[in-house]
């Protein structure tokens, strides 16, 4: 689902590449470490801010980025021109079927934009598709309990149905062999869930069932 007008103007100013970069950023390193010399994903990369963040403080080797809309693939474009493109490809894409095969990216980034997915599980099982065994999932998401505030209801366009808490989040990336456990954090009064999962690797799996 794309952004509507409202949201996009939220989501493209320099508020939120300072939250991006001075909050999200940080936490997510503290929980997750970098990605330095790694093939990295982001899901919804929007005009590029967190695409840059990967690149610059992550330290990731190769990040490729996608997003739904190509007015903000073309933004992005435009912002990270100066990188070559062995170190970056930028495309449209959607987070339900990510055109690449299982197993690909050492991590995978979501600076929120699985809430705006209305079958949003299809999109974690898609990151737990392509990520390597031991890969880390970095998401920052909205929970049931924002979309349900007056603003986000009259301003912002979101799924109705469907949506979900932050342990209802969880479930569903362990659910999908990405365990987070206790590496995971709210803020902005419970509104936004944020954390890093990684990715059980082939030898913890017996037949759909993770061991010790």
């Amino acid at each position: 689902m794309k952004l509507n007008a409202v949201e996009k103007f939220l989501m493209n100013n320099p508020i939120r590449s300072f939250v991006q970069r001075k909050k999200e950023a940080v936490m997510f390193e503290k929980l997750g470490g970098k990605t330095v010399g790694q093939k990295v994903l982001e899901i919804g990369c929007g005009r590029g801010v967190g695409t840059e963040i990967i690149i610059e403080r992550f330290g990731a080797a190769e990040v490729h980025a996608v997003d739904l809309d190509p007015e903000m693939v073309e933004l992005a474009r435009k912002r990270l021109a100066a990188y070559p493109a062995e170190k970056l490809g930028l495309s449209v894409g959607d987070a339900e079927a990510i055109d690449a095969p299982d197993h690909s990216y050492d991590a995978v980034f979501d600076f929120g934009i699985i809430h705006h997915i209305p079958l949003w599980q299809n999109s974690v099982a898609e990151v737990a598709r392509v990520l390597k065994p031991g890969g880390r999932f970095y998401f920052e998401e909205v929970t049931q309990r924002a979309l349900d505030r007056w603003f986000y209801r009259t301003f912002l366009e979101h799924p109705k149905e469907n949506r979900f808490s932050g342990e209802q989040f969880i479930a569903e990336l362990e659910k999908n062999g990405i365990e987070v456990g206790k590496n995971s954090a709210y803020w902005l009064f419970d509104d936004l869930i944020i954390g890093v999962g990684r990715k059980t690797p082939f030898f913890l799996q017996v037949g759909g069932i993770r061991g010790a």
